[in-house]
């Protein structure tokens, strides 16, 4: 059965269910309020009989009192008075003969005999047990269907006349359940044939609304394919939908739910492109510290790059989402220098490229307008794409480009010199032995001299074949062994390993690190000697102790560690060539420490910088180097402090 022909069904008998429901209540309502009516009607009449008896005993009384005061006299004097009125028994045989429910009235006594009747036989006679009308008045439904289209029974309408506040004579009306079942017959068949025709008409027009209703459903088919097939991105979705069934092909709901399947697949494909694409985006700029905005003509933002919050003076880790769809007035203060200089360019309406803006924290900052047309015309369709971009960071780029270019360039030139001062080197060694298992031990003075000039070159030539191993190795390319590692858990490791030499140069070591896992994919043995070369380094710049912290924090997409020192610091001439192999101002330094960091960190795709003030006079005195790792699995949290007292593990860093 084709899909479409399922939901007609199910609309009609839906339809014909409630149709159906309504319609009983319908019934039911009409059921109740016609034995209202009749209870109601009835019961006046009742009343009507009850006046006339009491007039009747009243007369009666007051033409033959009671003989005496017993109430065997009085009982007496009331029969004989109410068979005596005739008023009364007219009024009682015309209810019989004019109420179509009605089969008898009678009047009894307080004991249940019957004094008065239109039925001559039950005269004398104790009444007959009757159920009331009023219960069934206040019954069920099915109740009430039972009484009146059941078994023929009487039922009782009763009316007392009391004295002395106890019944003294009782009205009873009879009404008749078969008289109810033939004054209700005509109008519940005519209900019930309304209510089928009611249910009949209903079914027909739900079938017919709902093909009406779902005949659009071919041209949205058809649309929804042109959309599929124009823009598909899904190579095997077109061959799926030619194997369908031929009731498939001919059902306009299947053809729709299947189209609606592929163009979903086909949006969720191309979202997540554009994720990808607007993340890596997004990670590219906020590594080059380029801040990027994107305006509607109406100045409101539809795309902010997450380093814009380093331009504006926001905390770096601030959402960057809650920008968009904020208008240009909004997101740049008309009271700063980069607001002011913003909406003045965007104002002027033309394009602007690297402007100077000196922001009030003295940064140097270029702002660059570009109109952006979609080819359709009109103001409406420009747009704005406002690029900011840190002259600090630019020249920090450069910096590191310069850097990395020398390294490139010693690593080069060293591993070829190494090459050809190994070979001599070995043969030196080589004849140096030959000669000392010549010279006599413990011969004349000269030959003792001899000996020691001997021992000196054998020394002077292992130290110069050590400088040139540490240069081949410098050059060797690294084998990384990348895994997934907490790098909380990689600093507590060198903590522990520099604890002990901390305490004995008196540097206390504070750790500030988030409570949630920092993941990143390194090879743990190159970070832990990169960070023991920075903390060696602190160290060293503080020959009488002090404090030193190790901040762990995320910054985005990146894990940032910083190393701050309370040292001497680094002269600003000095900065530019600390990362340069055997660049060295200590007397016993090597200069290898911090240039093998550098590698190290670029090998794992971070970044490294460095920043100091050697002023001893300045309260912030110092040296900061900072280094960022790309995210594994996202980590954040509020950060919690731990206090070590500790030091390094001797020999690999040391400070320039």
């Amino acid at each position: 059965m084709r899909l479409k022909t399922k939901l007609v069904l199910s609309a009609t008998g839906v339809t014909f269910a409630i149709v159906l429901v309504l319609s009983a209540l319908f019934v039911s309502e009409l059921m109740r309020q016609r034995i209202e009516q009749t209870a109601a009607a009835n019961d006046v009449l009742a009343h009507e009989v009850w006046l006339e008896m009491r007039k009747a005993v009243e007369a009666g009384l007051r033409a033959n009192p009671p003989i005496d005061r017993s109430d065997e006299a009085l009982h007496a004097a009331v029969v004989d008075a109410l068979r005596s009125q005739t008023a009364l028994s007219d009024v009682m045989n015309t209810v019989v003969r004019y109420s179509p429910t009605v089969q008898d009235v009678s009047v009894t006594d307080a004991h249940g005999m019957t004094l008065v009747s239109t039925d001559p036989d039950a005269v004398g006679q104790p009444a007959v047990f009757r159920f009331s009308l009023a219960g069934v008045q206040n019954g069920t439904v099915a109740h009430q269907m039972k009484v009146v289209f059941g078994k023929p029974r009487v039922l009782d309408i009763s009316q007392a006349l009391d004295r002395n506040g106890i019944p003294f004579l009782v009205v009873h009306v009879g009404v008749r359940s078969t008289f109810l079942k033939n004054a209700y017959e005509p109008w519940l068949l005519s209900a019930l044939i309304f209510t089928a025709l009611a249910a009949v008409a209903a079914m027909l027009a739900a079938g017919l609304l709902a093909n009406v209703a779902l005949r659009p459903l071919e041209t949205i088919s058809a649309r929804l394919e042109s959309l599929t097939s124009a823009g598909s991105l899904l190579g095997g979705a077109d061959a799926a939908l030619q194997l369908e069934s031929s009731e498939g092909k001919s059902d306009a709901v299947v053809r729709v739910t299947k189209t609606l399947d592929r163009l979903g697949e086909q949006m969720r494909t191309q979202e997540a492109g554009y994720t990808a694409l607007q993340a890596n985006l997004n990670q590219m700029l906020d590594t080059l510290r380029d801040g990027v905005l994107l305006f509607t003509a109406d100045r409101r933002a539809v795309m902010v790059s997450d380093a814009v919050a380093y331009f504006l003076g926001a905390p770096l880790n601030e959402d960057h989402e809650k920008l968009v769809g904020m208008r240009m007035e909004e997101i740049f203060a008309p009271d700063s220098a980069l607001g002011e200089a913003v909406l003045e360019a965007f104002a002027e309406g033309g394009q602007v490229s690297a402007q100077a803006v000196t922001l009030e924290d003295g940064r140097q900052v270029q702002i660059s307008l570009d109109r952006i047309d979609d080819g359709v015309g009109g103001a409406g369709n420009v747009t704005t794409l406002l690029t900011l971009r840190d002259m600090e960071s630019v020249a920090q780029l450069g910096q590191e480009i310069e850097v990395a270019r020398r390294l490139a360039a010693i690593g080069r030139l060293t591993a070829g010199v190494g090459h050809e001062v190994k070979n001599p080197i070995n043969a030196m060694v080589l004849h140096l032995e030959l000669l000392r298992g010549k010279l006599v031990p413990g011969g004349t003075e000269a030959f003792g001299g001899a000996q020691r000039h001997v021992d000196i070159l054998a020394g002077e030539m292992q130290r110069l074949d050590r400088v040139v191993q540490t240069l081949a190795d410098f050059s060797r390319p690294m084998e990384l062994h990348l895994r997934e590692h907490d790098l909380r858990q990689v600093v507590g490791v060198v903590m522990e390993l520099t604890a002990a030499e901390m305490q004995e140069n008196q540097v206390a070591v504070i750790v500030d690190a988030p409570r949630e896992p920092l993941m990143v994919r390194v090879d743990a043995e190159l970070m832990r000697q990169a960070l023991l070369n920075l903390l060696l380094n602190g160290m060293q710049a503080m020959p009488e102790g002090g404090e030193m912290r190790v901040r762990l924090r995320r910054e985005h997409q990146f894990a940032v560690v910083e190393v701050i020192d309370e040292g001497e610091g680094i002269p600003p001439e000095l900065l530019p060539r600390i990362f340069e192999l055997y660049f060295t101002t200590k007397p016993k330094g090597s200069g290898i420490g911090l240039a093998m960091t550098y590698r190290i960190l670029q090998l794992h795709g971070g970044a490294m910088e460095v920043r100091s003030n050697a002023d001893p006079d300045s309260v912030e005195r110092g040296t900061t180097f900072t280094f960022q790792l790309p995210i594994a699995a996202g980590t954040g949290g509020e950060g919690r402090k731990v206090v070590a007292v500790g030091a390094v593990h001797k020999g690999i860093g040391e400070r320039v």
